[in-house]
């Protein structure tokens, strides 16, 4: 497949036509905040908002998720006007969040938590009101908890259980602040088709989806993927 030249924060990097700038970056040791992007997935889902950059001869930065390579492409990711619109969006989706690290299962590889550390910023800000949803959390897997109000609606794990696994227990429902994710008729885990795979838990970038045994899949509790 032909590959591009490109620049990103001074580094010269290689990367195929048409990749999008967000993986041209990780793949070659370039972080940026990102809460929905999926590999595997054709297109993007382009709702977290946070993988701003800026990209010479732009007026305006760019989501890096949706942004395709070019040759000779030079890309900034640590501009002004991409930080700000990074940490606003960052703010007013953890306004939404409860935090608390300490007693959280996913804490140390909690996503939100390298992104405030990459932004400078504290996972309790005091920016925007808060605003907490306080829905009940699902225990009833025997694999895994539930707790939508750690959720960032990233879609992440409704993919991998639509597309790549096609079994579809997950999905959204209701829209704006009331929009989560849950079962067909909110249904518990326990009692939808959920086959246990573990799959999802994997995908959840924060503590919405935590296995209940630290060691996951790997304790044998897992029956598929």
């Amino acid at each position: 497949m032909k590959t591009v030249s490109l620049t990103i924060d001074g580094k010269k990097i290689r990367a195929r036509e048409g990749e999008k700038v967000l993986w041209a970056a990780l793949d070659n040791g370039i972080y940026i905040p990102n809460l929905c992007a999926l590999h595997d997935a054709l297109e993007p889902f382009a709702a977290c908002r946070l993988c701003f950059v800026e990209v010479e001869g732009k007026k305006q930065p760019v989501t890096a998720c949706t942004e395709a390579v070019e040759q000779g492409m030079v890309v900034n990711t640590r501009g002004p006007g991409a930080l700000r619109l990074a940490r606003t969006a960052f703010e007013l989706l953890v306004a939404s969040l409860p935090v608390d690290c300490a007693h959280c299962p996913s804490s140390g590889s909690c996503e939100l938590q390298k992104i405030a550390a990459h932004l400078s910023i504290k996972l309790k800000t005091k920016r925007f009101r808060k605003l907490l949803r306080e829905l009940p959390i699902d225990y009833s897997s025997p694999l895994f908890i539930y707790d939508p109000n750690k959720c960032v609606l990233c879609g992440r794990c409704v993919w991998i259980c639509r597309e790549r696994l096609g079994i579809g227990t997950l999905g959204f429902a209701h829209r704006g602040f009331d929009r989560l994710v849950t079962t067909f008729g909110s249904e518990p885990i326990s009692e939808s088709k959920c086959l246990d795979c573990g799959e999802c838990v994997v995908a959840c970038p924060t503590g919405a989806l935590a296995f209940k045994d630290r060691q996951g899949i790997k304790s044998g509790l897992g029956k598929g993927g």
